[in-house]
């Protein structure tokens, strides 16, 4: 009988699983609110123009990060990369790749998101925030949380990724 290893970590929006060094980290518990498997054509500017890449979302569990059905204080690390783009705006691939948020409801996604995540992360537990500032900066974000960030960092060629953060005390 294979023994199951207590899942210690969550993504609560882990998509392609696209920056895990293993996607199939067992003591991580991947959620999302959608499946997906397709095949992309590149549209970036770069030598893979034009190529097929195949993408799928595939997660343990279906949820909203909105509403998690999980317990409270349940894991010591909680990862949150929410989409960053606005469904109206995008019609492409990069929505198809990565989701949406509502126009209308963002803000209120967001806060709820931050509020799911701080409830399920156990008391001294991490949290790390991933966002990128492709509609919003990441000050307009950060207001939709009242846990303070400890540190964090930017990256990315355009430097608009903006990796945060926040400890549960």
């Amino acid at each position: 009988m294979k023994k199951e290893i207590k899942k210690e970590i969550l993504d609560v929006c882990c998509g392609g699983r696209m920056f895990w060094f293993n996607r199939k980290n067992p003591h991580a518990l991947f959620v999302d609110n959608r499946t997906m498997e397709r095949q992309l054509i590149w549209k970036g500017k770069d030598s893979r123009v034009g190529e097929e890449a195949w993408f799928e979302v595939n997660p343990d569990k279906i949820m909203d990060f909105r509403a998690l059905d999980l317990p409270s204080n349940s894991f010591s690390l909680v990862v949150f990369d929410p989409p960053h783009i606005i469904e109206d705006n995008d019609k492409g691939w990069m929505k198809k790749k990565y989701g949406a948020l509502r126009t209308s409801t963002w803000r209120d996604d967001i806060h709820k998101g931050f509020a799911e995540c701080f409830r399920v992360l156990k008391p001294n537990g991490v949290l790390i925030f991933k966002w990128s500032e492709v509609y919003f900066p990441v000050s307009e974000i950060l207001k939709l949380t009242p846990i303070q960030p400890l540190f964090g960092h930017i990256s990315g060629k355009a430097q608009k990724t903006h990796w945060i953060c926040f400890m549960k005390f």
